[in-house]
């Protein structure tokens, strides 16, 4: 029993960082149905960031925490006015190539400007709790923490200011919601700033438990994006818990499977959840009339 709850607690924290970026997926196909291939590597900018602001320019943690969110999100902003925007309404093919493309040139540039060694970020979570033979980690708890935190930002964002409901009338209907006056260009940069803010904050919690380095995106970003399938892509709540089923997964499979079952079974599952359920978990069936 206890090997189980340690499981399910480091799975949970896992998932977290899942979902969390599996959400920057889903906001951003919601209101621009276009999918951003580069938002693991956005994690790893992230990351980064707030390693130099801690070690190099020697800020305080938390500090160099709010520095990363923002010029990640001032980013995330301008790489949708310049960039991202220009390939709205092109085929999905061409945003995908776009996209991968960036997240390339991103890995070259953290690769040029930090080189490839493998960097630890100093955090205030070092220590442990123990209840009974569990250990409670400060670093998973400040994860599922954080990860709580932030969903009740965004979930408050979302339904009680108003641009926070001017971004989810963009996302249902983009062309009504510039005839009723919401200036769409301004809500579609402020959604690629949310998500890569969001990136950035899965990258930071994500840092201490797995280090950084210019490709620690790359495998989260997959797995998220499995998420994000998993809940049903365009699901707020499905990608979290799609996040969190993927983390889970994998925690168990690597201890009570043989070797390679540990990044393979997440993808086994969610084959077999898509031929059960097309949609996700919580996705809506869609349908064309010819």
């Amino acid at each position: 029993m206890s090997d189980f709850l340690q499981l399910t607690l480091n799975g949970v924290a896992v998932g977290c960082i899942y979902g969390l970026v599996a959400l920057g997926f889903v906001l951003i196909y919601k209101a621009t149905e276009l999918v951003n291939f580069a938002q693991g590597d956005l994690l790893m900018l992230g990351a980064f960031v707030c390693y130099m602001a801690v070690v190099w320019w020697g800020l305080d943690y938390w500090l160099a925490f709010a520095i990363a969110v923002v010029a990640i999100a001032a980013f995330g902003a301008l790489l949708d006015r310049f960039v991202l925007r220009h390939v709205i309404g092109q085929p999905q093919f061409a945003v995908v190539m776009l996209t991968i493309g960036l997240g390339s040139i991103f890995r070259t540039f953290a690769s040029v400007t930090w080189g490839s060694e493998i960097y630890t970020l100093p955090t205030p979570f070092g220590g442990v709790w123990k209840i009974g033979s569990i250990t409670l980690s400060h670093q998973y708890l400040s994860i599922i923490i954080g990860t709580l935190l932030l969903c009740s930002v965004l979930y408050a964002f979302f339904n009680w200011t108003r641009i926070g409901i001017a971004m989810q009338a963009t996302s249902q209907n983009q062309l009504a919601a510039y005839y009723m006056g919401i200036p769409v260009k301004m809500i579609f940069s402020l959604i690629w700033a949310i998500s890569a803010a969001t990136a950035t904050a899965a990258g930071v919690l994500l840092a201490p438990v797995t280090l950084i380095d210019i490709n620690m995106g790359l495998a989260v970003a997959l797995k998220a994006f499995a998420a994000a399938v998993l809940g049903g892509f365009g699901s707020i709540p499905g990608a979290l818990l799609g996040g969190i089923i993927i983390g889970l997964i994998e925690l168990f499979s690597g201890a009570l499977l043989p070797d390679g079952f540990k990044d393979t079974m997440p993808y086994i599952v969610l084959l077999a959840a898509l031929i059960a359920r097309p949609q996700g978990l919580f996705g809506t069936p869609g349908r064309k009339k010819v």
